[in-house]
């Protein structure tokens, strides 16, 4: 059962968001009667993904955009404040996951490409998006971080700390701009059954290793994590700032 929330007349904006937990969230979204702006660098799967929400008769803006050019960010969101008028909520959701190796092993363009599309890309959307934010004296943001910002795990070095960087800017951020009316926080998704994990199982066949440290002994699924989502983008979370919500079956309590 899903919680329900009324965004009508407010707008979201969500990286990511042609598939897995950005789609889930921008869905989310949309039922409550926000507009969206789907933000993704697969053409395709975005113009897909749109297709099928529209078809549903929700609003949704499509626009095509990597996280890792700055400029492509600035423009996304401001042609989402060209569209709608305003930037309410965002879900900064975009991210890859890493091959394993080990730290001496790991090649320096596969740390700066891992780091680039998880940190710096959440960084660039905050910074567009809190530009805006200030301008109307209010606002709602949502990272992606993962457990994986809450521990280590041998094999996954560049995208723990990645993760790790997104808990240091939730906070960070959480606390610049809280008296500003902008509420800055993340959510941090144990093993989640999307399209990644399952070809990072597949590939790694680590799914029986992977299931040993969830408490639940399941998968959790991309609506569980745009359930917290949506709470943290509500008025329901209005004295909740610079916090990183765990959505992981028990898995960082043990």
């Amino acid at each position: 059962m899903n919680p329900t929330y009324d965004f009508t007349g407010q707008v979201a904006l969500v990286t990511g968001a042609a598939s897995g937990m950005g789609l889930a969230a921008v869905e989310a979204y949309a039922r409550a009667g926000a507009s969206v702006a789907m933000l993704d660098n697969r053409a395709d799967a975005l113009a897909e993904a749109a297709r099928g929400l529209t078809d549903q008769g929700f609003t949704v803006l499509p626009l095509t955009c990597n996280v890792l050019e700055a400029s492509e960010v600035e423009a996304a969101v401001a042609k989402t404040v060209e569209t709608y008028g305003r930037l309410d909520m965002a879900f900064n959701n975009a991210g890859i996951q890493s091959d394993v190796a080990d730290l001496a092993e790991t090649e320096v363009e596969a740390f700066d490409h891992m780091t680039g599309i998880n940190l710096r890309g959440v960084f660039l959307a905050m910074k567009y998006e809190l530009q805006q934010m200030k301008k109307q004296g209010s606002g709602a943001i949502v990272n992606n971080s993962s457990l994986g910002g809450f521990v280590g795990v041998p094999g996954r070095s560049t995208y723990h700390a990645a993760k790790h960087g997104v808990h240091g800017l939730t906070k960070t951020a959480g606390l610049e701009y809280a008296a500003q009316g902008i509420r800055v926080n993340a959510v941090a998704p144990g093993i989640i059954n999307t399209p990644m994990v399952a070809e990072m199982m597949e590939r790694e066949n680590a799914v029986d290793a992977m299931m040993r440290d969830v408490p639940i002994d399941r998968l959790g699924t991309a609506e569980e994590v745009a359930n917290a989502v949506m709470w943290l983008s509500s008025p329901g979370a209005s004295f909740v700032v610079g916090h990183v919500i765990a959505v992981d079956g028990g898995y960082v309590a043990r």
